[in-house]
C-alpha cells in the first residue's frame, strides 16, 4: 500500500491532538480499520514513518519527555505557511475520514475533477525534469484537435478544473491549457529551461482563478454582501486579497485588488442581488451591461 495514507494519517492526528501519546496513536489507529487492518501501530514503525515523515515533508515530529512522553509537530508553520503542502494533507486527511467510512458512501457526495488522473501525472512528471510535453488538444470553439509542444511551467487547479500554464513553442508565448480539453499527452526526451524569474504564486496573484493576459489591470475593488451573504465571504474568501472593510449588519463591505476579468464578473453574476459593486464605477458599468442582457432574454416572459 502506498504509505502517504499513512503518514497524512500520522500528521493529522498528532496535529488534531496537540500532543499525544504512543499508546494513544496506536489506539487510534487500530481503530482505524481501513489502514491499520487493526493491528497496532509498534514503536519502531512509528519512529520509522517518523524520519520518512521528515525526509518527505520537511514535518518534525518530537516527544516531550517532561509531563508523560507526548508527541508534537515541532514546526506547525512549516504547514501553515505552505499553502501546498497544506493543501494535500488536507485532502489526504479528508480521504482519510471517508476511507473509514466507507459504509455510508451512499450518503458522501463529492465532485469530479475532470481529467486530473488522466494527465496531471504527466504533467507532473514533465515538470520535475523540465521536459517538453506534446498535447493533443482540442479548444471548446473549435472543430478539431490539434497536436503541438508546450514547455509546462506550472500547474492550478481551479473550480473543479485543472489547468497547466506553458510557453507555447510554436507562438512563443505562455498560454493556459485546461486538461479537460486534453486527448493526449506524451513527455519527449527534450529539455527546456525554466525562466528564472518565473514565480508561479506571482503570476496570478492578481488573478482570480486562471483569465490572465487578457489586458485588465489590477485596481481596488470594493464589494457589498448583503446580511445573507456575508458570512459566506467571511468563511471561504473570494480571493486571497480579501479583506472586509466594515460590517454594518444589513450587509458588509469587502474590499479586493485583483484584475476584474471575465471569470470575476461570472463568479459575482452567480450569487445575484446578494452581492453589488461599489468600487470601481468602470466595473459597475459592466455588472449593468451584463445584468441589462440577461433581462433581455427573460423581459417577455
Amino acid at each position: 500500500m502506498n504509505q502517504l495514507p499513512k503518514y497524512t494519517w500520522l500528521i493529522e492526528t498528532i496535529r488534531r491532538a496537540g500532543k499525544i501519546s504512543h499508546k494513544d496513536l496506536s489506539d487510534k489507529w487500530q481503530r482505524h480499520k481501513e489502514l491499520s487492518d487493526c493491528r497496532p501501530l509498534h514503536r519502531a514503525t512509528f519512529n520509522r514513518w517518523r524520519e520518512a515523515i521528515y525526509d518527505q515533508f520537511s514535518i518534525m515530529i518530537e516527544c516531550q519527555k517532561t509531563g508523560g512522553y507526548l508527541y508534537y509537530i515541532a514546526n506547525p508553520e512549516d504547514i501553515d505557511e505552505d499553502r501546498l503542502k497544506k493543501w494535500m494533507l488536507d485532502s489526504f486527511a479528508v480521504g482519510n475520514v471517508i476511507g473509514e467510512n466507507l459504509s455510508l458512501k451512499g450518503r458522501i457526495l463529492v465532485e469530479e475533477i475532470p481529467s486530473g488522473r488522466d494527465h496531471l501525472t504527466t504533467i507532473l512528471e514533465a515538470m520535475k525534469e523540465n521536459r517538453i510535453i506534446n498535447i493533443t488538444y482540442r479548444p471548446f470553439k473549435k472543430a478539431h484537435s490539434y497536436t503541438f509542444p508546450i514547455e509546462p511551467y506550472c500547474v492550478r487547479l481551479f473550480e473543479n478544473r485543472w489547468y497547466v500554464l506553458a510557453h507555447n513553442i510554436r507562438y512563443d508565448d505562455i498560454r493556459l491549457y485546461g486538461l479537460d480539453r486534453m486527448e493526449n499527452a506524451e513527455v519527449t526526451s527534450e529539455t527546456f529551461r525554466l525562466p528564472n524569474d518565473f514565480d508561479a504564486e506571482d503570476y496570478f496573484s492578481t488573478a482570480f482563478g486562471v483569465v490572465v493576459g487578457t489586458g485588465e489591470k489590477p485596481e481596488r475593488i470594493v464589494l457589498r454582501a448583503n446580511k445573507d451573504h456575508k458570512h459566506y465571504l467571511k468563511s471561504l474568501p473570494l480571493h486571497h486579497s480579501q479583506r472586509l472593510l466594515k460590517d454594518a449588519g444589513e450587509y458588509a463591505d469587502f474590499e479586493f485588488y485583483l484584475a476584474p476579468t471575465y471569470d470575476f464578473v461570472m463568479k459575482l453574476l452567480q450569487v445575484g442581488s446578494m452581492v453589488e459593486v461599489i468600487e470601481p464605477a468602470r466595473l459597475r458599468k459592466k455588472m449593468k451591461g451584463w445584468i441589462s442582457d440577461m433581462y433581455e432574454l427573460y423581459k417577455n416572459d
